[in-house]
């Protein structure tokens, strides 16, 4: 059982993309470069779910090897990204925590964010490393009663989340989130039916090639680069 990344945004509605309040990942499974594609891919991917949560709700979505668990307490969404394995249950009573101490030390100062911050909030990080054992979550559920008043909404795949008409693949082109290597592991995935991330990780061993296509990248179209890409 693992949690890769947590995340904290400032909803702002379901035509405007949420703005980053707090971020705290683990990214040691990854090549040192590979990690920013991979961290790149996570920004991504939880702007996408935290706009499409509306207040007051929960939801869990699974993306291929991960589920993205959300919970958007008026205005102010937290994200985990965990593995299968994770229990559901414990991984909101730690979103509701987090929901808590970021209000406990931050107010309503969320309100005025109108850029990511980049700066580090260390309770984050020490949440990403304590709560890896689920039963630390679990001792939360003992003092959070009303985990059980909301229903959490469970998506099989991140296509039930998006709006009619909305492919994930329209969406990696246009995201500003996604550096072009990003977009390329992200798209060339999708067609061998990998997982992102772990199309990533197997690429770790393939250095010397992505030296070479970064000269490419400025020469040629994405869906060129695509085609040069080992399979």
């Amino acid at each position: 059982m693992k949690i890769t990344a947590l995340l904290v945004m400032k909803w702002q509605g379901d035509s405007n993309d949420p703005v980053i309040l707090a971020i705290a990942s683990d990214l040691t499974q990854f090549g040192y470069f590979q990690r920013s594609s991979a961290k790149e891919f996570i920004v991504f991917l939880g702007r996408t779910v935290a706009k499409r949560t509306p207040p007051a709700q929960r939801q869990s979505v699974q993306h291929q090897e991960y589920k993205v668990h959300s919970y958007n307490r008026n205005g102010v969404c937290a994200l985990g990204f965990m593995d299968d394995n994770y229990p559901v249950r414990s991984a909101f009573s730690l979103l509701n925590k987090v929901l808590d101490e970021y209000q406990k030390n931050f107010g309503d100062s969320w309100r005025n964010a109108l850029a990511d911050s980049t700066q580090p909030w260390p309770y984050l990080n020490e949440a990403l490393v304590k709560f890896q054992d689920p039963a630390e979550a679990d001792k939360l559920l003992k003092i959070q009663r009303d985990l059980d008043e909301t229903k959490i909404i469970l998506h099989r795949t991140i296509d039930s989340v998006l709006t009619r008409g909305e492919k994930l693949d329209s969406l990696v082109e246009k995201s500003s989130d996604l550096s072009i290597a990003s977009q390329a592991y992200v798209l060339q995935a999708g067609k061998e039916n990998q997982p992102v991330l772990h199309h990533i990780i197997g690429l770790q061993e393939e250095d010397e090639i992505k030296g070479l296509a970064v000269s490419l990248w400025r020469k040629f179209s994405l869906q060129k680069l695509l085609l040069t890409l080992p399979s």
